[in-house]
């Protein structure tokens, strides 16, 4: 019995001490020793994720040795090869099962993936129309009482889905805005609603085409509806992590309707100015820029102007710049500037209208 408890004890101790090597190991030039499971590299640094500090960061170049319990995808040079990975000295060997062990070194290292991030990785290659969805809610809300008596709502939603050679990108807002004062006149300040979206397929690193959707309304411009809608190509002036431009040309066709109405306004009478309504090919002209100052905060700008062909006398206009700036993982501070510009508006209307907004953004991922 005693020689039996004896064995089942020795047993039970080498699974124990064995157990460690079932893990991934990370020696460092140092000697600091890291275990647990290598998640990915990208040549430059490499991430373990530990049962004790979590997921570890180190530099590529600062590794003397690893070695992984399983398998790990490796991309050398341009060839992306499975299976168990070891280092001797400056080089690194990929045990494969079907060609065997490849040897090459470590400087050629480009990408490391686990299986798991690999598989998220093909995932986003091609991802679901209901997956790899970013976005979030701007609200703003004010009220005054006493003295003035106002209210101000702008709600504003937008959305992108990007793929790998894809983007969707929707959008929505609406200003509203009331003087309640019983000799205000008129008691509606502001009243536009606007949505649209857009859709881009690169046909290369650079290049890419695109089809847009927008629509917009605007009570206090008699504007019952705009429809444009429009396509063309672009260039990626600038795309990386932090900065991207976007330059695009085209071609649009826009009908718009406006609504009659009375100058003065009832009761005093006036002229009557009856509906109007427009159809007309256009070009498309613009460019959209988004850049991240530090990790906190997202600054978007976009510059769109859409000539009549029939009249080039004739054009609209729209410019847009806000900001929103993370306060944790689902809320955010945002600003949001826009300009909306008509060569031909109504009789007594402006042709400019300019939008200032603040408030909360609620964040979304998918």
């Amino acid at each position: 019995m005693r020689k039996k408890f004896v064995a089942g004890f020795l047993l039970l101790l080498v699974l124990f001490l064995a157990i460690p090597a079932l893990a991934d190991q990370v020696v460092l030039k140092n000697g600091d020793r890291l275990t647990g499971s290598i998640t990915k590299s990208d040549g430059k640094q490499l991430v373990i994720k530990t049962d004790y500090a979590g997921d570890v960061t180190v530099k590529f170049d600062a590794i003397q040795s690893l070695t992984s319990a399983g398998d790990l995808n490796v991309t050398l040079g341009g060839k992306t090869v499975v299976g168990p990975v070891t280092t001797s000295g400056d080089d690194v060997i990929v045990a494969t099962r079907t060609a065997g062990p490849v040897e090459a070194p470590k400087a050629s290292v480009t990408l490391v993936r686990s299986p798991a991030e690999q598989a998220a990785y093909e995932k986003s290659l091609h991802p679901g129309w209901s997956e790899g969805w970013a976005g979030g809610l701007n609200l703003g809300f004010a009220v005054t009482r006493g003295n003035s008596e106002t209210k101000n709502l702008n709600i504003a939603f937008n959305a992108a889905r990007t793929g790998f050679h894809d983007k969707l990108i929707l959008y929505t807002n609406s200003v509203y805005a009331t003087n309640d004062l019983p000799t205000a006149s008129p008691h509606t300040t502001a009243n536009s609603t606007g949505g649209g979206a857009r859709y881009d397929h690169d046909f290369s690193p650079s290049a890419f085409g695109f089809g847009n959707g927008d629509f917009l309304s605007n009570s206090l411009q008699d504007l019952s509806l705009r429809s444009t809608l429009g396509g063309g190509i672009g260039m990626h002036a600038i795309k990386n992590a932090a900065t991207t431009l976007d330059l695009m040309v085209g071609a649009n066709y826009t009908h718009e309707s406006y609504s009659s109405f009375t100058i003065p306004p009832p009761p005093t009478g006036g002229t009557f100015v009856a509906a109007r309504s427009d159809s007309l090919a256009g070009l498309t002209l613009g460019e959209a820029f988004t850049h991240k100052v530090g990790k906190g905060t997202v600054i978007t700008q976009s510059f769109f102007i859409y000539p009549d062909l029939s009249d080039t006398s004739q054009y609209r206009g729209t410019f847009n710049f806000g900001t929103v700036t993370k306060l944790n993982k689902w809320l955010g501070w945002q600003n949001s500037f826009g300009d909306i510009y008509v060569s031909n508006p109504p009789p007594t209307t402006k042709k400019n209208d300019l939008q200032l907004a603040t408030g909360l953004n609620i964040s979304f991922k998918h």
